[in-house]
């Protein structure tokens, strides 16, 4: 049974860092590339971050790139988020999600995804 817990949320000032941590387990966790999403209140689902299985491959959205940077560590069966420089518009429930189906570099697209989190609150004041 495949088991996604995010954790490390809070709440920060704008300018301020976080970073979260996604704990995997029930899967050979190397083999398959995991993705950050999030979603604020009345918003849908946004990409943030994909990672490949290995961590070489690492894509960003447009709104987060230069300020976060998506890690995995394979010994641990965890990835990460570490998130710089916070908005306000960050706010939000972030979401690890994993993608056991295929063997790809990752996706920004939500259904390529069969295994998702609780997710994590992430509150940024201005």
């Amino acid at each position: 049974q495949v088991q996604l817990v995010e954790s490390g949320g809070g709440l920060v000032q704008a300018g301020g860092s976080l970073r979260l941590s996604c704990a995997a387990s029930g899967l050979t966790f190397s083999r398959y590339a995991l993705a950050w999403f999030r979603q604020a209140p009345g918003n849908e689902r946004e990409f943030v971050a994909h990672i490949s299985g290995s961590g070489d491959t690492i894509y960003y959205a447009d709104s987060v790139k230069g300020r976060f940077t998506a890690s995995r560590d394979n010994a641990k069966n965890t990835v990460y988020l570490q998130m710089n420089s916070l908005k306000a518009e960050d706010t939000a429930v972030y979401y690890c999600a994993a993608n056991t189906r295929t063997y790809s570099s990752g996706s920004r697209y939500g259904n390529r995804y069969d295994y998702w989190g609780q997710g994590t609150q992430v509150t940024v004041s201005s």
